[in-house]
């Protein structure tokens, strides 16, 4: 820059400067967009209504008679399993009048776990 005088050399400088804050500012929207959309589509997954069926079913269940119990469970399972690929696994256990139920319940992308308490 020893060619051009001193006007010459702040445009180039300036030049520089705004080149490189709209570059730096490009970057950080940029990141900025792709954050916010993997925290839109991890809401999105979150497979809220099909938990609340499951757990639904799960809980009627647990109130059969004792025979059916199991033949109702087993299927429960089998037919969650074949048809959404949802890993279900529960059990119940009443402790002096109150019915405890652990619900777990996994399709590869969401774990979730519940224990379920009724008189």
């Amino acid at each position: 820059m020893a060619g051009l005088n001193e006007d010459a050399q702040w445009i180039v400088l300036k030049g520089f400067v705004v080149s490189f804050s709209l570059f730096f500012l490009a970057i950080v929207i940029n990141q900025s967009t792709v954050v916010g959309q993997t925290t839109a589509e991890a809401v999105s997954e979150f497979p809220k209504e099909d938990i609340r069926g499951v757990r639904e079913v799960i809980i009627q269940s647990v109130y059969l008679n004792e025979p059916d119990r199991a033949i109702v469970q087993n299927e429960i399972r089998q037919l969650f399993l074949a048809r959404q690929n949802l890993v279900i696994d529960f059990s119940s256990v009443e402790i002096s009048k109150h019915q405890y139920v652990d619900i777990h319940y996994n399709n590869g992308v969401t774990a979730y776990n519940e224990t379920y308490s009724s008189l």
